[in-house]
């Protein structure tokens, strides 16, 4: 079962929230059962979380968020204040008030790509809300304008729009230039994406919205803020994923609470990519927290 929860953000955005599986009507009030919050990344959507979400809804509450501008998520205003209203803050606080609002304190965040940096921000600014964080995949390392620029080069390369959602699914799998080797994980998360319109598939968001979303966090680096997370921490990566291993360890070592984790034979998309070997990392974790929860 899922079911749609709106989440009013602070400048009047609504945000689509997804709760996953069936609360316990009557839980024990001494002994109530963990919240986790799924963030994901940049063009990402929460139904992307759904895999995940079938087995962590077992015990657990669990919702995710379509953050603003994604999924069925509203697309802020565009104007002089574009940069603002899909800065890093706006999507900090989105999280914020979806963990407020929809009674989740205290949360264990589990974050893609994007979606990771704005758990270990609202972890490192509001420690009273979280309780554990997971990283999947996320660079504290500034990007810089070269970064941007490709990824503008990059969107400028899709074939829009596509006959059909098949035909994203084996050009983001097989045919775009990024891709080194057929990957099917990475052709379905895009696939999940793309929406029909009246002359084919087109993504659900807005290609300049995303760049201006990037373009608020990826000439920072993100160290300082990383230091502030004090609750239990995992860094997951894929083992061909953006995130290296030295970067990763570097990433746990500055973690006050940090663990490591890797998967073989996943890339970003690692959950798509392996999604048993995910869940053989991040479940160890997050049941290692329950008598924490539990107390």
């Amino acid at each position: 079962m899922v079911r749609r929860i709106d989440v009013t953000a602070a400048d009047g955005v609504r945000l689509a929230a997804w709760e996953f599986g069936e609360p316990d009507p009557a839980p024990p009030p001494d002994l109530p059962a963990p919240r986790v919050l799924l963030l994901h990344g940049l063009m990402g959507r929460a139904l992307h979380w759904a895999g995940t979400a079938r087995w962590l809804a077992r015990g657990r509450r669990v919702v995710a968020l379509d953050q603003r501008g994604h999924g069925e998520s509203d697309r802020p205003s565009t104007g002089p204040d574009v940069q603002s209203s899909l800065g890093r803050e706006a999507f900090v606080a989105d999280a914020e008030a979806a963990v407020e609002q929809l009674g989740l304190a205290p949360v264990t965040l589990v974050g893609h790509s994007m979606g990771a940096l704005t758990g270990w921000q609202l972890a490192a600014r509001r420690p009273d809300l979280v309780e554990a964080l997971v990283i999947c995949d996320m660079r504290a390392s500034a990007l810089g304008e070269a970064s941007q620029h490709d990824w503008a080069e990059w969107f400028r390369l899709w074939p829009l729009p596509f006959p059909t959602q098949d035909a994203a699914r084996r050009w983001f799998g097989e045919d775009d230039p990024r891709v080194q080797r057929p990957d099917p994980g990475r052709g379905a998360f895009f696939a999940e994406v793309m929406h029909r319109t009246p002359d084919g598939w087109r993504p659900l968001f807005s290609r300049s919205d995303m760049l201006t979303a990037r373009e608020t966090w990826v000439h920072d680096a993100h160290w300082e803020e990383l230091a502030q997370v004090h609750c239990p921490t995992l860094v997951v990566r894929g083992l061909d994923g953006e995130l290296g291993r030295a970067e990763a360890q570097e990433m746990v070592r500055v973690l006050p609470e940090g663990r490591y984790a890797e998967i073989p034979d996943a890339g970003h998309y690692l959950h798509y990519d392996q999604p048993t070997a995910w869940r053989s990392v991040l479940e160890p974790f997050l049941d290692g927290l329950r008598p924490q929860v539990r107390h």
